[in-house]
C-alpha cells in the first residue's frame, strides 16, 4: 500500500489456512454434514425477513383468533341464555337476538376465511365491522340508550380501531354514533317511544341531553384512543425494524472487518521468498495470503516495473491437487484478454517452486471500498456490473466458471482519463467447462456468503453460478448489507440453499425495477437467472435509467411468488 492506495493481486486471501476454512476459497464442507445438521435446528429470522406492516398484520390477525371465540361464545351464551328470560318490549328482544345472530355468522364467517391467513384483508374486516355494528346498535337499543349498554359499545370501537385501516375503524366509529344519536335524540324530542330496558324518564330533558354529549365523547374518544395507539404501535414497529435491520449491518460489517483483520494477517512482512529471484521478477515483502498461496511484492529485474507473484505454499507443493490448481488458473487467466480481468505477466517454474506473476494494480478492492461507503450510488453500481460482466463474458466464452466472485476479487483502479476500471482477480478455484468436471470432489468450494446455491449443495455449476455472484455483489453494493450475514459456514450453506434475502428495498430505497433485476439475479434455480452477465448488466442499467424491459416485472413476480423475499423454503422445494 503506497500513500493510501491499495496495491491489490490476484490473491489477497484471508489470514492463514486454519483460520480460513470457514470463509474462503480452500473451504471444504460435505454437504450431508454441513447442511442437514442445521436443517435440524431452529433458524431464527433475520432481520428484514418480514416487512413491518405485515408484522403488524400477522399481530392483528393472531389477535382476532384469540378472541374470536370468546367473543362468539358470549354472543352465544347471551342468544340462548338471557334473551329468552329478559323482559322489555319484545320488538326491541327480538331486534337485540338477531343482532347477536349476525355478529356470530360475521364471525365465524370470518374466523373460516382466515384459516388462509392471506384472506384476512381489509374487506373482510369491514364485513365483521358491519356485523359487529349491527350487533351493537341492536343491544343499544334494547337495553337503552341511556343504560351503561353505549359504554360497552366504545370498548368495541377501540378494539375495532386497534385492527385494519381507516374504512374498518370509521365504519365502527360512524355507525355506532350516528345510531346512537339518532335514537337518543328521537327519544329526548319525543318522536320515538323508549323501548329500552333502561330508560330515564325520571331525568330532566338538560340531563338526558348531557348524558348522550358524553356518551358521544366517549364513542369519539374511543376512536381517536384506538387509532393513536395503532399508530404508535405501527411507529415503534417501524422504528424497531429500521433498529433490527442497522444492527445487522452493523454486524455485518463487524464481521467483514473481522474477515479482513484476519486476511492482513501475515502480509506486509518478510516470506519465505523475499528477496529472491524467481523467473524475471525480485520478490519483496508478502502482500497477501490465504490457504492456497502467498503473493508478493516484486519487480521486474530488467526494467523494475513493479509486479505481483503468487506462489504456491511450500506445504502444498507435495500435493498434486494443489498444483494442478495452481496451473489451471494460470492457463484460465493467461487464456482471458480483457481489460476488466487481471492481466498475466508471466507464468513458469524456478527451482520445482511454480509461480504466476501479473500486473500490480493501483487502487483499493470493492470490499475496502465498501467498507468505507457501505453502499455506492446506483450509477456506480452499473457501471460496476457492467465491467464485471464484460470480464465474465469473456470468461464464459472460453469455457470459464470462476465460482468465487466477490467484493474481495473485485477490484477498482482507474483508466489515464481517471474514470473506474473495475478488474476481477483470483481465477483460484475457476472451472474449466470443457474438462467436464473440477478437481473439488463433489465438495463445496468457494466463499458462502456470495456463492450460488447450486454451489452452496455440492452440485455441478456453469456460468449461471457467476450471474448469481455478481447479483450478489449487486446486492452488497446496492443495500449495504449482503445478501447473507449468519455466521459460521454451516449456517451461511444452509441459508444460501434454503432462504431467500431480505427485500432489498427494506435496506436502501431502490427502484422496484432495480428490485426485479435482483430478484432474478439472485434466483434459487439457475434456470430462473439471466442467461449471461451481461444479460444481468443491462438488465441493471435499463432498470436504472427507468426503461426496464416490460418483461422483467412478471419475470420477477413468478420467482417471488414461489420464494418471496425473506422467505425460508423448504429443503424438498431446493432448485425448484
Amino acid at each position: 500500500m503506497e500513500d493510501g492506495r491499495t496495491a491489490a493481486v490476484l490473491d489477497r486471501r484471508d489470514s492463514t489456512a486454519h483460520s480460513m476454512v470457514t470463509e474462503e476459497i480452500q473451504t471444504r464442507v460435505d454437504r450431508p454434514r454441513a447442511l442437514e445438521r442445521v436443517e435440524r435446528e431452529p433458524r431464527p429470522t433475520p432481520a428484514g425477513a418480514l416487512e413491518p406492516l405485515e408484522a403488524m398484520r400477522d399481530d392483528e390477525l393472531a389477535r382476532f383468533c384469540r378472541m374470536s371465540y370468546p367473543a362468539l361464545v358470549v354472543a352465544m351464551a347471551a342468544l340462548l341464555c338471557m334473551v329468552p328470560f329478559l323482559p322489555g318490549d319484545p320488538v326491541a328482544r327480538r331486534l337485540f337476538a338477531g343482532g347477536l345472530v349476525t355478529y356470530a355468522a360475521g364471525g365465524t364467517w370470518l374466523r373460516f376465511r382466515v384459516r388462509d391467513p392471506t384472506q384476512f384483508n381489509e374487506a373482510n374486516l369491514v364485513v365483521i365491522a358491519i356485523s359487529g355494528v349491527i350487533a351493537a346498535c341492536a343491544t343499544v337499543y334494547y337495553w337503552g340508550v341511556f343504560s351503561p349498554a353505549p359504554i360497552a359499545v366504545a370498548a368495541v370501537v377501540f378494539m375495532a380501531c386497534l385492527d385494519g385501516g381507516v374504512p374498518h375503524a370509521a365504519i365502527a366509529y360512524a355507525a355506532c354514533a350516528i345510531v346512537q344519536a339518532a335514537v337518543s335524540i328521537a327519544i329526548i324530542t319525543g318522536m320515538i317511544e323508549d323501548r329500552g330496558l333502561i330508560q330515564a324518564d325520571y331525568a330532566t330533558s338538560i340531563t338526558q341531553v348531557i348524558t348522550q354529549i358524553v356518551i358521544q365523547c366517549t364513542l369519539l374518544a374511543a376512536f381517536v384512543g384506538g387509532r393513536t395507539m395503532r399508530r404508535i404501535t405501527k411507529d415503534s414497529i417501524i422504528q424497531l425494524d429500521r433498529a433490527a435491520r442497522e444492527t445487522a449491518k452493523r454486524e455485518a460489517l463487524i464481521e467483514e472487518i473481522r474477515q479482513e483483520v484476519e486476511r492482513a494477517a501475515g502480509a506486509n512482512r518478510q516470506g519465505r521468498y523475499s528477496d529472491h529471484i524467481l523467473g524475471s521478477f525480485r520478490i519483496g515483502l508478502v502482500i497477501g495470503r490465504g490457504a492456497m498461496g502467498e503473493v508478493y511484492e516484486a519487480r521486474h529485474v530488467h526494467t523494475n516495473k513493479p509486479a505481483a507473484v503468487k506462489v504456491l505454499l511450500m506445504s502444498h507443493l507435495g500435493n498434486p491437487e494443489y498444483l494442478e490448481r495452481f496451473a489451471r488458473e494460470a492457463r484460465a487467466v493467461a487464456a482471458l484478454d480483457s481489460p476488466h480481468v487481471v492481466r498475466i505477466l508471466e507464468v513458469g517454474e524456478s527451482g520445482k517452486i511454480p509461480y504466476l506473476a501479473m500486473e500490480r494494480l493501483e487502487g483499493v478492492e470493492l470490499a475496502a471500498w465498501l467498507r468505507g461507503r457501505r453502499q455506492l450510488p446506483q450509477g456506480e453500481v452499473v457501471t460496476l456490473v457492467g465491467q464485471i460482466a464484460s470480464g465474465l463474458e469473456v470468461a464464459r466464452r472460453r469455457g470459464i466458471v470462476h465460482r468465487d466472485l466477490k467484493p474481495h476479487n473485485v477490484f477498482c483502479s482507474h483508466r489515464d482519463d481517471g474514470a473506474p476500471l473495475w478488474k476481477i482477480l483470483d481465477f483460484g478455484v475457476s472451472k474449466l467447462a470443457d474438462h467436464g468436471g473440477s478437481l473439488t470432489h463433489d465438495r463445496v468450494v468457494g466463499t458462502p456468503a456470495y456463492m450460488a446455491p447450486e454451489q452452496a449443495c455440492g452440485r455441478d455449476v456453469d456460468h449461471r453460478a457467476d450471474v448469481y455472484g455478481l447479483g450478489a455483489i449487486a446486492y452488497r453494493a446496492l443495500t449495504g448489507q449482503s445478501p447473507f450475514t449468519v455466521r459460521g459456514t454451516p449456517n451461511v450453506l444452509f441459508d444460501v440453499a434454503y432462504r431467500v434475502p431480505p427485500r432489498p428495498g427494506s435496506l436502501a430505497s431502490l427502484p422496484a425495477a432495480v428490485e426485479d433485476v435482483l430478484a432474478v439475479a439472485l434466483a434459487k434455480n439457475p434456470d430462473d437467472r439471466f442467461t449471461t452477465a451481461n444479460e444481468l448488466a443491462d438488465a441493471l442499467r435499463a432498470a436504472y435509467l427507468g426503461t426496464p424491459d416490460p418483461q422483467l416485472a412478471p419475470r420477477a413476480a413468478r420467482i417471488l411468488d414461489a420464494a418471496p423475499w425473506g422467505a425460508l423454503l423448504r429443503p424438498e422445494d431446493e432448485g425448484r
